[in-house]
């Protein structure tokens, strides 16, 4: 099970994204598409084919805030230590280049200009649980192999 971690912040407002995609928008645009099948012909009809891309959007972002909720942790974002987890800050040295990102998901990070990669991604998997000082490296999906050193690990204040 994947689990993500969230901010009681970032859950609140994912919770309330789905709650607006269910009970506004699904209904919104359901009458969207009934009034453009009033239209006639559908082969030719621009608004419903429109509205029913936009039902897809709407559908699939429906499903993936679902499953994010139901497979999150909710808490506060662990207290920085030396050791890299889901929910820091992180800055790693890679390529030869300092660079700062959060590790975690995406819509936790939704108010901030953080790059952030999943404990999921090739990155995350090889960091993981890795102290700062220590030099580890990782395969990216190109094939090319990465040596990443930690060099220090913070509260993620999002």
């Amino acid at each position: 099970m994947n689990q993500t971690w969230l901010t009681q912040e970032a859950y609140d407002r994912l919770k309330a994204e789905l709650y607006q995609l269910v009970n506004v928008e699904r209904a919104a645009i359901a009458k969207k598409i009934q009034e453009a099948r009033e239209e006639g012909d559908l082969k030719e009809n621009g608004g419903y084919h429109a509205a029913k891309e936009e039902q897809g959007t709407i559908e699939a972002r429906i499903a993936r805030l679902t499953q994010i909720l139901k497979d999150s942790v909710v808490g506060e974002a662990p207290e920085s230590s030396d050791t890299v987890t889901q929910g820091m800050v992180i800055t790693v040295e890679l390529n030869g280049r300092e660079t700062e990102f959060l590790l975690g998901s995406a819509e936790m990070a939704d108010n901030t200009d953080l790059t952030v990669y999943s404990p999921d991604s090739p990155l995350g998997t090889a960091i993981m649980d890795v102290k700062i000082g220590e030099t580890v490296e990782y395969k990216a999906p190109t094939g090319k192999t990465f040596t990443v050193k930690i060099i220090a690990v913070k509260h993620f204040n999002g």
